[in-house]
């Protein structure tokens, strides 16, 4: 009965260390898993999707609570911690499995999405064009363990401090109410 209530986003923002960290912070959200989806092959290993052959991105499976926080507004919170402009990079990580993508779960998600790129880009808000893939969700495969909880277990990484750190502060300031 309860996970009635509960839905899924599948969401690509580069190194699925950064999106995760991000999300696990937010009112709302319940569960936070990284992994991969959009790719050609099935179970795929993190040492194959960082080649790029695989088709798949680096991405996260979140399940949340619809009545306190909703689908548009983890999308604005996606939209302001990556950037949705660069094709298949973000930051240093480069090649297709680090593009920006919103995987969706229904026709509400998919409507949602465009909305909200479409305010966005009205809005100026971007150097460039917002070039997020917007597409069907499909099978979606868990990552190896240790990709799990990796900014809360090494947060004095370098990659963790240079990268994901930036990204932890820009939620905090720009959406503190959103903040468990």
């Amino acid at each position: 009965m309860e996970n009635e209530q509960k839905e899924t986003a599948t969401l690509a923002g580069g190194c699925f260390w950064c999106t995760e960290a991000v999300f696990q912070r937010v009112e709302g959200v319940e569960k936070v898993i990284s992994g991969f989806t959009g790719g050609t092959i099935k179970n795929p290993p993190y040492r194959e999707v960082i080649t790029g052959r695989t088709g798949h991105a680096e991405a996260v499976q979140i399940k949340f609570d619809p009545k306190k926080t909703s689908f548009e507004e983890l999308l604005y919170i996606f939209f302001a911690t990556h950037d949705p402009t660069t094709l298949n990079r973000q930051q240093n990580d480069v090649g297709t499995q680090y593009r920006s993508a919103v995987f969706y779960h229904s026709k509400e998600q998919q409507e949602t999405a465009q909305k909200v790129i479409k305010k966005l880009e009205e809005g100026r808000l971007f150097s460039g064009p917002i070039i997020t893939e917007i597409t069907e969700a499909g099978p979606f495969y868990e990552a190896e363990q240790d990709h799990h909880d990796y900014y809360n277990q090494n947060p004095n990484q370098p990659y963790c401090r240079v990268i994901i750190d930036p990204k932890v502060r820009k939620l905090q300031e720009k959406f503190a109410h959103k903040l468990k």
